[in-house]
């Protein structure tokens, strides 16, 4: 026994070693899955940062373009108006009046480049602050399933289509505990820009629905869009005077109502950002 005891000594202290050692290679290997997770979701945002990018840089070049072929046009217009305006003082066709009406008219056109200059010019500035509003809207709610939430710009206006089941149970139209956590990322963003005025749309598939005093999928639509609306005026603080409900039913769908999955994608809410139009309005007014 006395042989044998420093060896049996050794072995345990050879066998703790390789408990120990096993312990913090799992910890290790659990935080690098960690880690890497971070890294794809992160690389995804990335991703979509940069489509936005690219998206907006397209349509700053066609603006470009468009400015440039106008351009083009007025001093085409200008230098053959001029001509014209020459060869028929020459020729004492017209009177000092008329030759002084046909001369503010070419002023008027030098105004209109003006004007669409300015056009252009609030047209940029709208969509730079959509797309500057999307990516503060992808970093804050950007840990959500694309399948659950969505964001995009078509023609100027923010969309955001958030899924059914994240806000409502089945033929509900109370705003579920967790749902609030969804509308509150959005509320932030939105209340950081308090002039922006936007709709919440209801929408539902062509299953027909009827319980309680809602008759139909109208009801119930635009039920879910004023339950939406509630929660960002009182519980998120945001200006009702900047919010509209609206209940869109079964008629605007994103896809068809064929399968399961169809119906679950156009069961959703959707907030509608409207751009700011004060600055195209203001072009329009007379300059004093």
């Amino acid at each position: 026994m006395k042989i044998l005891s420093p060896f049996v000594a050794m072995f345990a202290c050879l066998t703790l070693v390789s408990c120990v050692s096993n312990k913090q290679f799992k910890a290790e290997q659990a935080k690098y899955e960690a880690l890497n997770q971070t890294h794809i979701n992160l690389r995804q945002t990335l991703n979509d940062c940069n489509e936005a990018k690219n998206d907006a840089l397209k349509k700053n070049e066609l603006l470009r373009k468009e400015n440039d072929n106008l351009n083009e046009q007025v001093a085409y217009l200008k230098e053959n108006n001029t001509q014209a305006l020459r060869q028929l003082q020459e020729l004492s066709v017209i009177t000092a009046s008329q030759a002084e009406s046909i001369k503010k008219s070419l002023d008027n056109i030098g105004s209109k480049d003006e004007y669409i200059q300015g056009l252009q010019s609030a047209i940029s500035r709208r969509d730079s602050l959509n797309l500057a509003l999307v990516m503060n809207l992808k970093g804050a709610i950007g840990n959500l399933n694309d399948e659950d939430i969505n964001i995009k710009i078509d023609k100027g206006v923010v969309y955001i289509d958030i899924s059914d089941k994240l806000l409502f149970k089945s033929g509900k139209y109370e705003v579920t505990p967790e749902a609030k956590t969804v509308l509150g990322k959005v509320a932030l963003v939105l209340k950081n820009q308090p002039e922006i005025e936007f709709m919440v749309e209801g929408h539902t598939d062509n299953v027909p629905y009827r319980s309680g005093v809602l008759l139909d999928n109208w009801d119930l639509s635009v039920k879910r869009a004023t339950s939406v609306i509630r929660i960002l005026q009182n519980e998120y603080g945001l200006d009702p005077a900047k919010i509209a409900a609206a209940g869109r039913s079964e008629y605007v769908p994103v896809t068809d109502n064929d399968t399961a999955e169809g119906r679950a994608a156009n069961r959703r809410t959707r907030i509608v950002i409207l751009p700011q139009l004060d600055q195209f309005f203001q072009l329009l007014e007379p300059k004093s």
